[in-house]
């Protein structure tokens, strides 16, 4: 096989390209919610890459939809980073959803770029995931998260709290969540090789 056909088959590979008809393998986590993971490329949040979880106001389920993830992921003893949550978690409440406390740090920075700096440290470091909540990222910052995930083979999420339009992203993922009658739902705003907005109920 030529240099010239390596190349194209290298590229045919790449996750980040879409075909039309079908998309290159995507490695993905799986979300820890079924019905999400089925409308998700990859069945999961992907790999090596930047999400975006948006939602208008605080405590509509928004971090108990990365729990599962959290918990996995630390339970494989990866590390795993809180930066500039609104609220200091309750280490019991974590725990009670199998959260090994010990592979998870909270990072509470100064400034907005000591947030950015420090995600992208923690990332290109190989954290297991790096939890950012930072409303008005800019999508030069979104690139070089995305660059720092790549680089670590880390899955950074992005928590943005939004009331009106979602302004335009990077992300490879991007989900809303929202409540709705008393249930938590999610809807998938932009996805990697396949069609968004579809909406389902996450426990």
């Amino acid at each position: 096989m030529s240099a010239r056909a390596d190349t194209l088959q290298t590229l045919l590979r790449d996750a980040r390209l879409w075909q039309g008809d079908r998309q290159a393998p995507l490695r993905a986590e799986a979300t820890g919610h079924a019905r999400l993971d089925a409308l998700l490329p990859g069945g999961g949040w992907p790999c090596a890459a930047l999400s975006e979880i948006v939602y208008a106001r605080p405590g509509v389920g928004e971090l108990r939809l990365a729990m599962p993830l959290v918990a996995r992921l630390t339970q494989a003893r990866r590390k795993l980073a809180l930066i500039a949550p609104p609220h200091l978690p309750y280490a019991p409440a974590w725990r009670r959803h199998g959260v090994a406390l010990a592979q998870l740090s909270i990072i509470e920075p100064k400034t907005e770029q000591d947030a950015l700096w420090a995600a992208e440290a923690l990332l290109r470091a190989r954290a297991g995931a790096v939890l950012l909540w930072q409303d008005a990222i800019d999508t030069t910052a979104q690139r070089r998260l995305q660059l720092a995930a790549e680089t670590g083979d880390s899955i950074a999420l992005v928590y943005r709290c939004l009331s009106g339009h979602a302004p335009n992203s990077v992300a490879a993922l991007r989900l809303r969540v929202e409540r709705v009658g008393g249930d938590s739902c999610v809807e998938v705003l932009k996805c990697r090789g396949a069609r968004p907005l579809q909406t389902c109920a996450f426990a």
